[in-house]
């Protein structure tokens, strides 16, 4: 008989029930493990293993290769306990600002530079937010090292806290001098103003931009290759140093070269692609720069109330607890909740509704909203990193900084681009030179083409950009994607499965239908029921009198009240009894409905409940009541089946009353009396049928099946956004965010895909064009500096393409447009 024993393995770094079932699923892999239960809340798992069983040890590499943490986040601790040894090495993640990458090649190399270093647990580089993002041992290594290792492999970091994103104007700057000394060649050239002294004041002109402008690229292709790596610079620097060096050789009849001189390759090509790399920093930088801009919109200043005192303090020393004043007009400086006073709040930056919010004593506000009309106090609740604005900002800049499963592509292609570029060149001298008898200078020319045409970074930037652009558009519309893999796995699904209370439906019960006896009118109807039911505190006697409130009738006082379990109630008004309950209530207590059954069978069938009025033994009439639509719904459902996708509602209804609902959404399918601890099953049988599952709940009552499919979609209520389960978190909590997540998923993958493609395209045409395929039949030949700017502006359309996204916020915003929106899109 096999003995098993438990081992518990600290697994840190799960936000939400997606990471526990990626947990759960990664040990249950394991060679011998026979069951597997992650808290999120213990921050562990406990593993029964069979003995003889795995080690720890492979455990833990288990649960490190899905992509979490074995030991806590350094968090900071009180002085009691801070000197205490720690029972495990913290870890610290710190972001820093890279500067001097100019292809994804420049990325890998400090990926795998910093990756190697001793005490880092892993690094991460996104090329097109040029950010690095290191966890690391803080006992083993500091910041410092982290910044001196970047800089040992060529690049420069900065703290992500304190970095000059001034890239653009840098690059700039570089574009106009080169300019300046580059463009007076030509005409030089052809005027000859200084007779033939002319040619030795453009090699000048032509040595000050190769050496200056042109210098950057010399330090970056040393660097990547004694890193034994090779970026985009290393083309660029052989194909200038073979015009230059070459022109210089030539001219000064060294080494017996003689002959033709074209110093403005050179100079021109420098000049192109420093034209090139500004307008890439420049389209770059506003796709991510958004996410800035949101944290901008917070207060730096707090009133903070002390005994009644009101102080000024700036927000960082506000603490957990504090109370503080918040005036009409200015914005709310953290997360809190009201303790006096009343307003109307803007909250169209985290709801995108445009219409203030009452707010009163024990509301929740949230920071950077603005308080438009009473004076406030409220107590923080939530300060720093831990507000709703610094949740989402983390959330997208991890979306961000996440790489799609389709960049693998691209990855894959940037490891063997440059040194197949330098082979093709190199056939390229030798077949016009040999082979075709072209002469040197022809086929040296035709080299130098194929060098500075090739072009890595279209490739490199063709799925960070559109995910960067993409996420800030979601971001504007209240559409929170957590990764850069969901953004482009949303566009897959083929079956998507919503839970109905609560995200189709309101989970509110309201009246729909009045029926009234012959001789009894509907407001006496009303009457009587309002006075019996505002007795009961149950949800569908809440939704009489509710509706009858609407109809100006005000419940009257009613004596010895009596309620009976499952069937109604029974009081006394003005002397005479009255009932009301279901058909069973009626029949013990002998009241004819006959005349009604046709009604409500009828309603019955529509999946609505009914509750029979009664008075003095004679029936008044009856009242249907159903949970009421979410507002967009039937257009979402119609909108997602114009999509192509297969739409299933999942409740623990009846299979009448489900269907009815199903029948006014137009939905394909329904899975009725469901149980909520059977949704995830439910979930798991499509996925089995081959079918790619998302499901829709509210990130909390369905985190199960929201973990268990391939996409979840949470309804959030945009109050602790970093905390829904879910791949996807819809902050409005509106159910039309639905297709607009799935429309803009699919437009985002749509431009993955036309980048790569232009990508490839370039590459597959420029380079066969450069190396002079064209020029026996037509006579076409690129020359080497028009080759560079070809080079150059291939980046920036990729990026400029993925700008294009933008177009798409007109289309997800709906009526109710935020603020927020318009100000992220100026930006971007």
């Amino acid at each position: 008989m096999h003995q098993e024993s438990e081992i518990i393995i600290p697994i840190h770094g799960m936000s939400c029930q997606k990471c526990v079932a990626k947990a759960t699923a990664a040990l249950l892999a394991v060679e011998g493990v026979a069951e597997v239960a992650v808290s999120l809340q213990d921050k562990q798992g406990r593993v029964t293993v069979a003995d003889p069983g795995p080690e720890r040890d492979r455990l833990l590499e288990a649960v490190v290769s899905a992509g979490f943490q074995t030991v806590a986040a350094a968090v900071e601790e009180p002085a009691e306990t801070a000197q205490a040894p720690a029972a495990a090495t913290a870890t610290r993640t710190s972001i820093f600002v890279l500067q001097g990458m100019t292809c994804a090649n420049c990325a890998r190399t400090i990926e795998k530079g910093v990756a190697r270093m001793s005490g880092v647990a892993s690094a991460n580089v996104n090329f097109a937010a040029e950010k690095l993002s290191v966890v690391y041992d803080p006992a083993q290594l500091q910041s410092a090292d982290l910044v001196a290792k970047v800089g040992d492999l060529g690049y420069r970091a900065l703290p992500e806290e304190t970095a000059d994103l001034a890239e653009g104007r840098t690059e700039l700057a570089w574009l106009l001098f080169a300019a300046a000394l580059a463009l007076p060649i030509m005409p030089l050239m052809w005027l000859a103003p200084f007779g033939p002294a002319t040619i030795y004041v453009i090699c000048g002109l032509s040595s000050i931009v190769q050496f200056s402008a042109g210098l950057t690229f010399y330090r970056s292709a040393w660097k990547s290759l004694k890193n034994r790596s090779a970026n985009m610079d290393v083309l660029v620097a052989m194909g200038i140093t073979a015009a230059y060096g070459y022109s210089l050789l030539a001219l000064f009849h060294l080494f017996g070269l003689t002959g033709e001189v074209f110093f403005e390759t050179s100079a021109m090509l420098i000049t192109f692609i420093r034209f090139g790399k500004w307008l890439e920093a420049r389209a770059k930088g506003k796709a991510s720069q958004a996410l800035k801009a949101l944290l901008q919109l917070q207060a730096d200043r707090a009133l903070l109330l002390v005994d009644g005192r009101e102080e000024d303090v700036a927000l960082n020393q506000v603490k957990v607890g504090d109370r503080l004043v918040v005036r009409p007009g200015e914005r709310i400086p953290v997360d809190g909740l009201v303790i006096t006073g009343d307003s109307a709040v803007d909250e169209s930056m985290v709801s995108g509704e445009s219409l203030p919010i009452d707010k009163g004593p024990g509301a929740e506000v949230t920071g950077a909203t603005i308080n438009t009309s009473g004076r406030l106090v409220i107590e923080a609740t939530r300060v720093g990193n831990e507000t709703v604005l610094a949740q989402i900002v983390r959330m997208v800049e991890a979306a961000q900084g996440d790489k799609a499963p389709i960049q693998r592509l691209a990855d894959a292609v940037s490891n063997w681009f440059v040194p197949a570029v330098i082979v093709v060149a190199l056939v390229t001298f030798a077949a016009w030179y040999w082979l075709a008898a072209a002469g040197f200078l022809f086929a040296f020319k035709m080299a130098i083409a194929v060098l500075v045409i090739a072009c890595p970074c279209a490739l490199g930037l063709a799925t960070p950009t559109a995910i960067m652009v993409g996420s800030s558009v979601g971001l504007s519309a209240g559409i929170l994607f957590k990764t850069a893999s969901a953004l482009e796995n949303i566009a897959r699904l083929q079956v998507l499965l919503l839970d109905k209370t609560g995200t189709l439906t309101r989970g509110e019960f309201a009246v729909t239908d009045v029926q009234t006896v012959h001789g009894t009118d509907e407001e006496e109807l009303l009457q009587a029921a309002a006075a019996v039911e505002a007795a009961s505190s149950h949800p569908l006697a809440r939704a009489v009198v509710r509706y009858a409130g609407k109809r100006a009738v005000v419940p009257a006082p009613v004596a010895d009240v009596r309620e009976f379990g499952g069937l109604g109630l029974a009081c006394t008004l003005e002397g005479i009894r009255i009932l009301a309950g279901n058909q069973r209530l009626m029949e013990r207590e002998q009241v004819d409905v006959q005349s009604l059954e046709t009604t409500t069978s009828t309603w019955a069938d529509q999946g609505k409940s009914v509750i029979y009025l009664a008075r003095a033994g004679r029936a008044l009439g009856v009242l249907a009541l159903a949970d009421t639509l979410k507002e967009g719904a039937a257009e979402t459902v119609a909108g997602l089946r114009r999509l192509g996708l297969k739409t299933v509602m999942i409740t623990g209804d009846r299979q009448a009353a489900a269907r009815a609902v199903a029948g006014q959404l137009g939905l394909d399918e329904v899975e009725a009396e469901v149980l909520p601890g059977d949704k995830q099953a439910v979930v798991r049988r499509y996925q089995e049928q081959g079918l790619f599952t998302g499901m829709v709940g509210d990130g909390i009552n369905d985190a199960p099946a929201l973990a268990q499919a391939d996409i979840g979609i949470a309804i959030g209520s945009g109050t602790d956004v970093a905390k829904e389960t879910g791949d996807l978190v819809l902050v409005k909590g509106d159910i039309r965010d639905v297709e607009r997540g799935i429309r803009l998923g699919r437009r985002t993958l749509a431009k993955i895909r036309q980048n790569l493609f232009w990508a490839f395209f370039y590459n597959v045409v420029g380079i066969p064009v450069a190396a002079g395929v064209l020029y026996p039949a037509f006579g076409v030949v690129l020359k080497p500096e028009f080759a560079g700017l070809a080079m150059a502006l291939s980046s920036v359309s990729v990026v400029t393409n993925s700008l294009l996204l933008k177009r798409a916020a007109r289309r997800l915003r709906s009526s109710r447009s935020s603020a927020l929106a318009g100000l992220l899109f100026l930006i971007v």
